[in-house]
């Protein structure tokens, strides 16, 4: 403990120094959360911190949040702690593989998830969040249109629209291995808990679900909600935040499975180095920079409902 609280003074002097602000996504483990200026989802992190005037950035997450930290801020310097920290769904999308499937379906309009590189984005027409895949879906006002690179989030979009939705056959795998005899389980054992679940699960998984939420509106409603226990299908870092913003109230993950490894790669010894060294630096090309931030930029010209 004592060696925790030295390295986040450090880190704390570090950071007021330098300008910097720390950034942490909601699966991070605890310590990095408490640490963080800023907690929440990728692309909301970044976007907040645009309107800061800190000159440095320390994102605690993977590679893609880095990048869409680069392509919404770029008068700032962005630093990734584990340069190592990628997303398997991320990666299941090259822009080679994009063109591919556009000449498959031409003219239609593609939206991809933010979980995506730069490259991938830049290929696209517009972005989208677990949270308003919906809005931007019906927005397009496309009959069909081309989903990358969640199958899954794409099939609750097929739900919830009239539309044809093309979708690649991407997944987060900590999502979508989470079974339906994991999740009946956790039900038995928790009679009176409310099932939140996170659209990148399975259509089975979300038949059972009470809520269909990304990690934000999970903070959110669990906030609202006059529940007193939730089972919470999404990766396991997100139960901190829950409980520490509920604290008379009672989370439970849906499996103990749900821990994706790359999240949990950075910790204070990670944050205190990038701060020193200010690298790894992710610096997104320019010219794929502008290409990306339009398509993020028609992201944020959606009504919300």
């Amino acid at each position: 403990m004592k060696a925790n609280s030295e390295l986040v003074s450090k880190i704390r002097e570090l950071a007021r120094k330098k300008n910097a602000i720390i950034l942490a996504h909601n699966y991070q483990v605890p310590e990095v959360q408490d640490i963080a200026d800023l907690t929440g989802d990728s692309l909301a992190l970044s976007i907040q911190a645009s309107k800061t005037d800190a000159s440095l950035i320390i994102f605690c997450g993977v590679h893609f949040m880095a990048e869409a930290a680069s392509i919404v801020c770029p008068d700032k310097k962005v630093v990734i702690p584990v340069l190592e920290a990628g997303c398997a769904m991320a990666d299941m999308l090259t822009v080679d593989q994009l063109r591919q499937f556009k000449a498959r379906f031409p003219g239609l309009p593609v939206v991809t998830y933010v979980n995506s590189s730069a490259d991938v984005k830049a290929e696209s027409d517009i972005c989208c969040t677990s949270a308003n895949a919906v809005q931007v879906v019906k927005w397009t006002g496309s009959r069909e249109v081309i989903m990358t690179p969640d199958r899954n989030l794409a099939a609750w979009v097929r739900r919830h629209t009239d539309q044809v939705v093309h979708a690649w056959d991407g997944y987060c795998p900590i999502h979508d291995e989470l079974s339906v005899k994991e999740v009946r389980l956790a039900m038995k054992e928790h009679p009176g808990a409310i099932l939140m679940a996170h659209p990148e699960c399975s259509e089975d998984v979300l038949e059972l679900a009470d809520v269909v939420r990304s990690t934000s509106g999970m903070l959110d409603y669990a906030r609202g909600s006059d529940a007193e226990e939730f089972i919470v299908a999404t990766e396991n870092g997100l139960l901190h935040a829950l409980q520490k913003q509920n604290p008379g109230k009672k989370f439970y993950a849906a499996s103990p499975q749900m821990i994706c490894q790359d999240m949990k790669k950075t910790g204070l010894q990670e944050i205190l180095d990038a701060l020193t060294s200010e690298s790894p630096v992710v610096k997104v090309p320019e010219e794929t920079r502008i290409r990306a931030y339009k398509a993020v930029e028609r992201m944020l010209e959606v009504p919300r409902d």
